[in-house]
């Protein structure tokens, strides 16, 4: 059995933040205590020398576990697969970690650059266009679709059990109508998305303004 933490772990975070969301939702996945401590960035919080001193680049999330800090999203899941989960999570046999490894890339650049960005501008009401990220979007989202027919519609790494990746690429997936990006045209991620929210321990994101204004 993997180890548990001796205290709940520390996540520092913003609410609306989708890659705070994605650390917060493995740590439910693993069963962990965890102790959310929420980062104000209007007040520049994230610029002053205490959070600095956890991340020098300034942004959340981070996680300290027991005086253990990690920062960045994928880098976490990774730390948190490896120290309490199950090993599907992090697969060791080489060509399963690569096939994990590229998606993680994929989530910390065309996921993060399409509708990581468009939703960020809807809803922070950013002053900026979210064409390109829309495009940007719709052509990583093609691709997502395709992978998992390869893998007979299950998780995006293929095999039988879902890796970090499926977390990795989750929020912001399942957001992107707040960014404009409608998901009728992908039935495989759609499905994927349900196969994610019926995991044990799932926790949904913080719904926003203009998530609330899309169910009217």
């Amino acid at each position: 059995m993997p180890a548990r933490p001796i205290a709940p772990i520390k996540l520092y975070r913003h609410p609306l933040s989708g890659h705070s969301h994605r650390v917060e939702l493995f740590m439910s996945l693993l069963g962990l205590p965890v102790a959310l401590i929420d980062i104000d960035f209007a007040s520049g919080e994230l610029q002053a020398p205490p959070f600095l001193a956890l991340n020098r680049f300034g942004q959340v999330p981070v996680i300290d576990d027991g005086g253990t800090v990690v920062a960045d999203a994928n880098a976490i899941l990774v730390y948190l697969g490896l120290e309490y989960g199950a090993e599907h999570w992090v697969p060791r046999e080489p060509l399963a970690a690569a096939r994990m490894q590229q998606w993680l890339s994929q989530a910390a650049g065309a996921l993060a650059r399409g509708p990581a960005t468009a939703r960020a501008i809807n809803v922070f009401r950013l002053d900026r266009d979210t064409t390109a990220a829309v495009k940007e979007a719709h052509w990583l989202l093609t691709r997502v679709e395709g992978a998992l027919h390869d893998s007979a519609g299950r998780w995006i790494a293929g095999g039988g059990q879902p890796t970090i990746a499926d977390v990795a690429l989750y929020t912001y997936t399942a957001q992107a109508p707040e960014g404009g990006i409608a998901l009728d045209a992908y039935p495989a991620i759609r499905d994927w998305i349900m196969r994610i929210e019926e995991l044990p321990g799932f926790v949904p994101m913080v719904r926003t303004a203009v998530g609330l204004r899309m169910d009217e």
